[in-house]
């Protein structure tokens, strides 16, 4: 069955030229464990840790191409993955800086000043939430509740929360992502399992 495409899910340069996505060995061995947690015919409910290792795998985002793959895995439908990656705004349907900064803007953050936080990160950056700057390290993202209303502002970087923001922790946070210039992503391969 030949399923039509979302044409609001942005394809990779790579898949643009024809490459189609692989994962690593060791991604495709950690996915037959992860689908041997599940009774046989049932290894559509691995869909949610395969899509963080995609992600992880595939430069911080899914792009269609990815999520067919995905779907070809687990033996399932590409609108099934679809379904499931559109839902959740942890998965990113569109390119994404090296650095993807998450900042709560629900209830208590917006009270403590979220707002003021995402204008400042703006300015600093030179883009508004929901784009990347110009040298791809950074794409600035507003997101619903992190659970971290104690400690509110607060942004999730990757894996590590950075809370009570303040502009001057803004500045030094930032900085220091930018002298690492690494990828810094949610799920690690190797803490998967």
């Amino acid at each position: 069955m030949n399923e039509k495409k979302n044409n609001n899910l942005t394809p990779s340069p790579l898949e643009r030229a024809g490459v189609r996505p692989k994962f690593s060995e060791d991604a495709l061995a950690l996915i037959q464990r992860i689908m041997k947690r599940y009774p046989e015919g049932k290894q559509k409910s691995a869909i949610l840790p395969v899509l963080h290792l995609a992600q992880a795998e595939f430069d911080g985002w899914l792009s269609p191409e990815v999520m067919d793959y995905v779907a070809s895995i687990l033996s399932i439908q590409p609108i099934e993955v679809y379904e499931v990656a559109t839902f959740y705004s942890m998965f990113n349907l569109k390119p994404v800086g090296k650095c993807l900064i998450e900042v709560c803007r629900t209830g208590p953050c917006w009270l403590m000043g979220a707002e003021d936080i995402v204008r400042y990160i703006e300015k600093k950056l030179n883009i508004k939430a929901g784009e990347t700057t110009t040298d791809g390290m950074f794409t600035l993202k507003t997101v619903e509740c992190l659970a971290s209303c104690g400690t509110a502002p607060m942004m999730q970087i990757g894996e590590k929360y950075h809370e009570n923001l303040t502009t001057d922790k803004c500045d030094a946070i930032l900085n220091d992502y930018k002298i690492k210039g690494e990828r810094v992503t949610h799920w690690k391969k190797e803490e998967i399992h």
